[in-house]
């Protein structure tokens, strides 16, 4: 919700804001959805309807097959996004030049600045989790005083968490947004939408089974309402047409929506 309604919807709004239409790679949108959608509708809403359970669980059965399933096709996607089909991630202006132009010989990856090392990259990754990880146990404390206090739901501090992880993606998604870069605001917001649930769910469902501990994963009939709608709304904004400032606005609806959902099921 946070990721395909807020971080979606701030982005398209304020690059429609500044620049009334603007236009993204349709294959590589429609890629991420496609396994967004099932990924999320296998983990999320299938559970509250299996039988071999009782309650939004999975039998072990259930858990071990979903959990391989779904870290194949996150790694089938992954394989796509970086070596067979890398160009549906791609700027337009990117993929349209040649391989060794302007940006090749200047050193630079296309329409991404200057590119660097995996290695590089990979500690820019460290050093940016580390104050997360450290600062998460402090946060937590602080958060669920203050909720405590405010007699806030329970779920109030989870959101407030995730918000924070996610707000190194959202900013850079907003300022790709602002810069005409859509495109590279799509792979930022719904790359954090699938490896949410790519690496999650996978993770949990192994803790699950080697634990012992009965996993909840089905959202009751109202979150599974609005996660269904969520996913329609976002197959239609990134249906090829340029997106507009209305489709942003829709989004952030359903944001609220989900907020209000919080305080008062």
């Amino acid at each position: 919700m946070i990721v395909l309604n807020g971080m979606v919807g701030v982005s398209v709004m304020l690059g429609a804001w500044r620049h009334r239409q603007q236009q993204y790679s349709l294959q590589g949108a429609v890629a991420f959805l496609a396994v967004i959608s099932c990924l999320a509708v296998i983990a999320l809403v299938l559970p509250s309807f299996t039988t071999s359970t009782q309650g939004p669980t999975l039998s072990r059965l259930q858990e071990t097959v979903f959990g391989v399933l779904t870290t194949a096709l996150y790694a089938g996607f992954l394989l796509i996004q970086t070596m067979r089909h890398r160009t549906f991630f791609m700027e337009t202006e990117a993929v349209a030049e040649p391989a060794h132009g302007a940006h090749a010989k200047a050193g630079q990856a296309p329409g991404y600045g200057p590119a660097h090392s995996l290695a590089y990259h990979a500690l820019l990754l460290l050093l940016s989790l580390l104050p997360v990880v450290l600062l998460s146990k402090p946060l937590a404390h602080i958060i669920d005083y203050g909720i405590e206090n405010l007699h806030a739901p329970t779920a109030l501090g989870g959101v407030i968490i995730a918000i924070l992880v996610l707000s190194p993606e959202g900013l850079a998604s907003f300022q790709a947004a602002r810069r005409n870069q859509l495109q590279r605001s799509v792979n930022l917001s719904l790359g954090s939408a699938l490896s949410t649930i790519g690496l999650t769910i996978p993770s949990m469902l192994a803790i699950s089974l080697i634990t012992g501990t009965p996993l909840e994963l089905g959202l009751v009939p109202a979150e599974a309402i609005l996660l269904v709608l969520t996913l329609f709304i976002a197959q239609m904004t990134f249906s090829g047409a340029p997106t507009n400032i209305l489709l942003g606005s829709v989004h952030l609806v359903l944001f609220a929506t989900f907020v209000v959902l919080i305080f008062n099921p």
